[in-house]
């Protein structure tokens, strides 16, 4: 596959691929992270992950798609990078604590990474197949204001090919108002690799979407959000979220675990009542 790719991205058998603009680039950009991955002898993470880690998927997916601008391309990268990014944090199982716990299971768990810092990571059950959970959390994302009281707007600023949005999230205030209203702009990417959705992201910048006054702009660090049928029961879908987020301004520490803590706790009440009082409708996962 490698050595085919090379070929292609030479172009030393297809004259005409030489003037394709970008096809070069997104080649090479997949065949280096494969590269660099294997030479840093990564663990092997679960198999879930496994099957949104596969290059050779990703490659493919690239060539198919349309030639796209070098601003879109760094989007594209910036989103996969988020992707690994996150994926390789859920993967390794070492190091979490449990933050707090629901009667129905419901649990946040933290960590601290290395350069990084504290994370958190939400694992719960929801009483919903999964294409319904990605109808409602991909293909419907701009509604999330609706349903949920953390979110007062949600806009996909642009889309970039199949995957790729740019998003601007307009936060609600939090823990009694000492938490001041938020924005975050962030290049959002999912994908569905076998029975598995991955939806991940982190902070970017858009340029048509400054700072806007009165309002702090955070930033979302590598995150993602991870779908895939509760073994032995496909009705059923395990969600497990994993949120790094810096809130920039004067904060205590104590009232950032708290509130982003309490965040993810309150996502999986609200969705569940979301999914409940909306019936399904045909899903695009």
């Amino acid at each position: 596959m490698l050595l085919a790719t090379f070929k292609l991205c030479a172009g030393s058998s297809y004259r005409h691929v030489r003037n394709m603009k970008g096809l070069r680039h997104q080649a090479v950009l997949a065949i280096g992270q494969e590269l660099t991955r294997r030479a840093q002898g990564e663990p092997a993470p679960g198999v879930w992950i496994n099957q949104v880690r596969r290059r050779s998927s990703l490659l493919g997916s690239r060539l198919e798609e349309p030639l796209y601008s070098d601003q879109e391309l760094a989007y594209i990268q910036q989103g996969e990078e988020a992707m690994q990014k996150a994926l390789g944090i859920l993967s390794d199982q070492e190091g979490w604590k449990k933050e707090s716990q629901q009667a129905n299971g419901d649990k946040v768990l933290s960590k601290v990474v290395p350069d990084v810092g504290k994370v958190f990571r939400l694992e719960v059950v929801v009483d919903q197949p999964m294409d319904r959970l990605y109808e409602e959390l991909v293909d419907r994302m701009e509604a999330m204001g609706e349903w949920n009281p953390n979110v007062k707007e949600l806009k996909v600023l642009q889309k970039i090919g199949r995957d790729t949005v740019i998003t601007h999230e307009l936060a609600a205030e939090a823990a009694g108002n000492l938490v001041g209203p938020r924005d975050f702009v962030s290049v959002r990417c999912a994908k569905r690799r076998g029975s598995t959705c991955v939806m991940a992201g982190m902070a970017t910048h858009f340029g048509d979407m400054p700072e806007q006054k009165g309002i702090i702009r955070a930033e979302q660090r590598p995150t993602c959000m991870v779908l895939h049928p509760l073994a032995g029961n496909a009705a059923k879908t395990k969600l497990t979220w994993l949120l790094s987020i810096d809130l920039k301004g004067w904060l205590p520490k104590t009232i950032i675990n708290q509130v982003l803590s309490q965040t993810q706790m309150d996502f999986a009440n609200h969705l569940r009542k979301r999914l409940e009082s909306n019936p399904a409708s045909e899903a695009h996962c």
